[in-house]
């Protein structure tokens, strides 16, 4: 094996970790508009590879209000535009949600806050480790065996 295919290898692990990051967030009650779903990315770096997602599934701190417009289309995702009183419009309902957001901040229900945590685990790394540290390990051992080789003639 060369060094291409240990980075295909190691890319096949972090998207396969994508995928099931993704599948535990959908069944975690936690969706609304799929945002932070399509914001979770695998990507290859100068070292290897990372995950990144946008950070608001871990709730969100007082301060600078979520846009209204995010809101509205959390509003209507969940149905509760259906629900609505006629004396609130559902611009206006969206701009209490973010200001009442903004004022005491936002945290997930307790029990699906630790999506990633429960995905990347300690024993899920140690597979990616043990496959591709394998790989690694048989393709620096024929390198030495060859290096000894070429100096033994």
């Amino acid at each position: 094996m060369n060094s291409l295919t240990h980075r295909l290898l190691l890319a096949d692990e972090f998207e396969l970790l994508k995928q099931e990051i993704i599948a535990a967030y959908e069944t975690s009650d936690m969706e609304s508009s799929g945002d932070w779903a399509n914001s979770v990315k695998a990507e290859p770096t100068l070292n290897g590879h990372r995950l990144t997602a946008a950070d608001y599934i871990n709730g969100r701190d007082p301060g600078k209000p979520p846009p209204s417009e995010a809101i509205e289309e959390w509003i209507v995702k969940k149905g509760i535009a259906v629900r609505l009183e006629k004396n609130i419009t559902l611009s206006s309902l969206a701009f209490l949600i973010a200001r009442k957001i903004a004022k005491l901040g936002w945290r997930p229900k307790q029990g699906t806050e630790d999506i990633i945590e429960q995905v990347v685990t300690p024993q899920r790394i140690q597979q990616i480790l043990d496959k591709v540290g394998e790989s690694y390990l048989i393709d620096f051992t024929d390198q030495i065996i060859n290096h000894i080789k070429q100096a033994a003639l």
